[in-house]
């Protein structure tokens, strides 16, 4: 076959996961890793640096260009965080695999437990979702924007621009930085929707490369982070909202757990629902569930 193009982000973490579905689908298919060739798309989220996501496009500045490069013909697929991938994708392209979901836990950064910042410290961090998680723990402390790749925000922390920080987990343990942080149990802090989770999409009517890359689909994963999205979309969920979700599969049962929280963490509603981990009304009741029972600072982000 001729060479499969796998177009991915530059950073040190987007190109080890690149080279975790190839080296998936080489293995899948008794191919080469020569066999596939990845491609490096420079996006508008790697060159911004200095704004918060929700100033400057929200997650399409991870997504447009690879999107482009995708539909143009350029690469054959794409490879994401699923946690960086939008909830309404173009119908031309498809989701067709997900690895295996990696731990989807938070790490603490600079502070051995949450409990453990200094008194009226500082959180540094670009997501709502972990500011209004902090700050509903510990109304005390303060957030200031910490953006870039794993690398460039440990060397802010290094640098004084603040006391701690929160981290992936699954992000940490590919680039071999296992002991790095302190894992917070997600009882505690519940994750990002789709966390942990690699994904990657092909063109919709690409037949052949939709062969070749769901063969290497984790069916758990994708259904679990398939119920978190839907959650999303039914919550009219944006990079504004601070919203957390995780989707678990036991004994053939989905639990789908979320929380919603006002951006300062000061009013928050948690819920869950169980049932099949096909079922797509699930997450729609849950989202119906949240939004009747949250308070009006809470319901008012996630009003589209």
């Amino acid at each position: 076959m001729a060479v499969f193009k796998l177009g991915t982000r530059g950073s040190p973490l987007a190109l080890v996961q690149a080279e975790m579905v190839r080296d998936a689908l080489a293995a899948a298919h008794g191919l080469a890793v020569s066999d596939f060739q990845i491609v490096v798309i420079k996006t508008t989220g790697d060159k911004v640096q200095d704004r918060a996501l929700a100033e400057i496009g929200g997650k399409a500045l991870w997504t447009k260009e690879l999107d482009r490069a995708l539909l143009n013909g350029e690469i054959d697929a794409a490879i994401h965080s699923m946690k960086d991938v939008e909830t309404i994708r173009p119908d031309m392209i498809a989701i067709a695999a997900m690895l295996p979901r990696a731990d989807v836990r938070d790490r603490l950064v600079g502070a051995a437990s949450i409990d453990a910042i200094p008194r009226g410290g500082v959180l540094g961090t670009s997501s709502p979702r972990r500011a209004a998680q902090i700050r509903r723990l510990r109304p005390d402390l303060s957030t200031v924007l910490f953006r870039g790749n794993v690398d460039t925000r440990l060397a802010k922390l290094a640098a004084g621009e603040a006391d701690a920080t929160l981290l992936a987990a699954a992000g940490l343990e590919r680039l071999g930085r296992h002991d790095v942080g302190a894992e917070i149990p997600t009882n505690i802090l519940l994750p990002a929707p789709a966390q942990g989770a690699v994904g990657v999409e092909i063109r919709a009517d690409d037949a052949q490369a939709g062969e070749l890359v769901r063969a290497i689909d984790d069916a758990v994963t994708h259904r679990c982070v398939a119920a978190e999205r839907t959650l999303l979309a039914a919550l009219k969920a944006d990079c504004h909202s601070p919203v957390a979700a995780l989707a678990v599969i036991e004994g053939g049962i989905l639990t789908l757990e979320a929380e919603l929280l006002s951006e300062d963490g000061s009013a928050h509603v948690h819920g869950s629902i169980e049932g099949a981990p096909l079922d797509p009304a699930l997450p729609a009741a849950l989202a119906r569930d949240l939004l009747d029972r949250a308070p009006e600072a809470v319901r008012c982000l996630f009003e589209g």
